[in-house]
């Protein structure tokens, strides 16, 4: 097939791609063995498309609909993979076939270009959070699944640099790394999160209303999982007068309707925030992470 690699997905991982990485060089041929082994006809690439993975609608043999996902291996697919084998269609999208390997996933079709954001914004949050606990079970025995302790650890030491390097964003680092080390010193739950999880991964479904996809899986507390969600339209709650008033209500409303205590969801949405501002800075997007940081500020 021709093939163009969407510029969202080029430019996203040109951020952090390690020197010599070539998986984008050989994304053509890495689809052309997906799509014969699992016996494909391809329709078309899903555009935008995601910032870590390319997303090609197709049909299998039989002419059903589904999606052909590949990432790259700092994507870490075969824990997607983990991941929506044990969730089994619970919430999340259902993985049709364990596949050829490669960073390939075979994956049930939704409905790509809506989204729960395409709701009125508390309708979206209450379907977004009705979702996400669907997805918060015990993990599989003898998981390889990282810790939000291991995962959180590899992100402080990047903070803890940006800081040296950027006083301005010092103080917020601090807090934010102050408030990691008192959550992890008492975890109240240890569960199979989704780990990137926000209203962009709610898709629009044909067996249930809505269904997730795209996690980075993580095992730890809930309220780890929940912090990103409380950002949501960051940049519409930056913008609006009384966003701090907004943010702290949407924190104690979503707290409250997943019984998560809203103490350890401030923490974790703060640190959340602090960790993708300071990256955001460190791969050359100042107005997103102005955003973020002005966002942890009001926590």
């Amino acid at each position: 097939m021709a093939f163009e690699p969407p510029q969202r997905l080029v430019r996203a991982l040109k951020e952090t791609a390690p020197d010599g990485d070539t998986w984008l060089a050989e994304l053509p041929e890495l689809i052309r063995r997906a799509v014969a082994a699992y016996g494909l006809t391809v329709e078309r690439v899903q555009l935008p498309g995601g910032r870590s993975s390319l997303v090609v609608l197709v049909r299998t043999a039989d002419g059903t609909p589904a999606v052909l996902k590949l990432a790259p291996p700092r994507a870490r697919p075969e824990n997607e993979r983990a991941a929506l084998a044990h969730w089994g269609g619970r919430g999340a999208v259902r993985l049709l076939d364990g596949g050829p390997g490669e960073g390939a996933l075979l994956l049930e079709r939704l409905h790509p270009d809506v989204s729960v954001r395409s709701l009125p914004e508390a309708k979206a949050l209450l379907e977004s959070a009705g979702t996400l606990r669907r997805l918060w079970v015990e993990p599989p025995a003898g998981h390889s699944f990282e810790t939000v302790a291991e995962r959180t650890g590899r992100q402080a030491e990047a903070m803890r640099a940006g800081a040296e390097r950027d006083a301005e964003v010092a103080p917020l680092v601090e807090a934010a790394l102050k408030a990691r080390e008192e959550l992890l010193a008492a975890p109240p739950e240890q569960v199979l999160l989704h780990g990137t999880f926000r209203q962009s991964k709610v898709l629009a479904g044909t067996r249930m209303p809505w269904l997730a996809v795209g996690p980075d899986p993580v095992v730890g507390e809930t309220a780890f999982d929940l912090a990103r969600l409380v950002r949501d339209r960051v940049e519409d709650l930056i913008a609006a007068p009384s966003g701090a008033a907004v943010t702290r209500r949407r924190l104690r409303r979503l707290a409250e309707s997943l019984e998560v205590d809203q103490e350890r969801l401030r923490g974790w949405t703060l640190f959340r925030a602090v960790e993708s501002g300071v990256r955001a800075r460190r791969v050359g997007r100042p107005k997103d992470a102005e955003l973020l940081l002005e966002f942890a500020a009001w926590l």
